[in-house]
């Protein structure tokens, strides 16, 4: 690979991590100014990061256009302010009437085109800042709703009140925010418990390279 010239990597994110934590590992082993990801992933969440290097980096554009697949876990009953586990709980709800019947009822609510507001803890910037540093000071910030389009969202196995499923969605998704407004409508709240991208556009999952394993077959030593 020349990843001077350029590029296209694909790397399983592992949790924790930002996906800006993996650009600056990579641009370290592999001694690369020029390198950035196609599409953020939330440091609880796992799978699929696109990077490119050198000229590559002029596609970024066109592969965070793509379509994205995730596959994860949500929780009915509590929430969290950041809808994930990167906060504590703040609210209990009973969940006595939740039925298969609604749950399958409500889904539709959240296919096709749809509106939905990102999360207040997420990357946007509003007056310079990003918006979960105005969250984590409890600021409150108003987002303004956004069109994104969901393919697919369907449940995969239900564990009441753990549900698994897939999405299938546009560019600007937030599943965070699919959560989120699902619980509502159920009457119920909800937090996303785990989230793994499986696919952008053609490239998939079982494509990518865990980053110890890439890292070991490229990495760049310097003479000392």
């Amino acid at each position: 690979m020349n990843f001077q010239a350029g590029e296209v990597i694909l790397i399983d994110k592992p949790y924790r991590w930002t996906s800006f934590d993996v650009v600056k590992k990579l641009r370290g082993a592999l001694k690369v100014k020029k390198i950035g990801h196609a599409g953020t992933l939330d440091p609880l969440a796992t799978g699929l990061l696109i990077l490119c290097t050198g000229k590559k980096t002029k596609e970024i554009n066109h592969y965070q256009a793509q379509e994205k697949e995730y596959e994860g876990t949500l929780v009915l009953g509590k929430t969290t302010p950041s809808v994930d586990l990167e906060t504590d709980f703040d609210q209990d709800y009973d969940i006595s009437h939740i039925s298969d019947a609604l749950i399958t009822e409500t889904l539709p609510q959240f296919i096709g085109d749809i509106q939905q507001v990102p999360p207040i803890y997420s990357a946007i910037k509003v007056k310079g800042k990003r918006v979960y540093q105005h969250a984590r000071k409890g600021e409150v910030v108003a987002l303004e709703p956004r069109q994104v389009t969901v393919s697919t969202f369907e449940i995969t196995d239900n564990q009441f009140p753990t549900l698994h499923f897939r999405i299938v969605c546009s560019k600007g998704t937030y599943i965070r925010s699919l959560v989120r407004d699902f619980g509502e409508a159920l009457g119920a709240g909800a937090y996303l418990a785990s989230l793994c991208r499986t696919r952008i556009g053609s490239f998939t999952l079982k494509q990518a390279y865990a980053l110890p394993d890439f890292i070991a077959q490229h990495q760049v030593f310097t003479q000392q």
